[in-house]
């Protein structure tokens, strides 16, 4: 495995191969790796959303400014983020610790309630640029297990949340949605992935400091 040369293969997918489909393991391994994806405190304030249902990424074509993409991949993932973090959000997370770490409660108690205080002292556009902050390290994290796993994608921050929320029903669930990937398989006469990279040179984004 050659980590360099798969991150060199992976471009924004212009065009999808629609008949072309992923198989489950490989949306298995995307779902896994999105709860992987490291999180402030590990607070998790995101979700996702697996769509593979044409019908429903035909309808959302056109709250995605026209991006075919949406129609033509095999999935669309959709990130989302937590409308409210809160007391209740808090506490289920430290249950979770203590369930999975048998952590002791008098361990966990003074950092869950120094998150809450500090929660609770945050404005909710704070909150959410916080949790939107979340969802783009696990866009990152998802394009780099794609690349590795051979699929491809299209980041996308080009669409309606508001649109796309009332279309997947999100609010119910107390969610927003922030991006959109769709994944899949690229065209055979996708000409963008035949063009190079355009990159700074290594000397221009990199500083050493010894």
């Amino acid at each position: 495995m050659d980590s360099i040369k798969d991150l060199e293969w992976r471009y924004a997918v212009k065009k999808f191969n629609s008949e072309k489909i992923l198989p489950q393991e490989k949306i298995e391994r995307l779902k896994q790796a999105f709860n992987l994806t490291a999180t402030s405190y590990g607070l998790q304030p995101i979700t996702l959303a697996v769509i593979h249902n044409k019908g429903l990424q035909n309808k959302l074509v056109e709250h995605s400014y026209g991006q075919q993409q949406v129609a033509q991949a095999s999935h669309v993932l959709v990130i989302c983020i937590q409308n409210d973090i809160n007391e209740t959000y808090i506490n289920k997370y430290f249950e979770q610790v203590k369930k999975v770490r048998g952590t002791s409660q008098d361990i966990l108690d003074p950092f869950k309630n120094a998150l809450m205080a500090d929660f609770s002292k945050k404005e909710v556009h704070e909150i959410e640029q916080w949790s939107k902050n979340q969802a783009y390290l696990a866009l990152g994290n998802l394009l780099t297990i794609c690349a590795l796993e051979k699929i491809d994608s299209c980041p996308m921050e080009g669409f309606v949340p508001s649109v796309y929320d009332d279309i997947l029903n999100l609010k119910k669930n107390g969610l927003t949605s922030v991006l959109v990937l769709p994944v899949g398989y690229r065209a055979d006469d996708d000409v963008f992935s035949e063009f190079k990279k355009v990159r700074k040179n290594l000397e221009e984004s990199i500083i050493e400091i010894n």
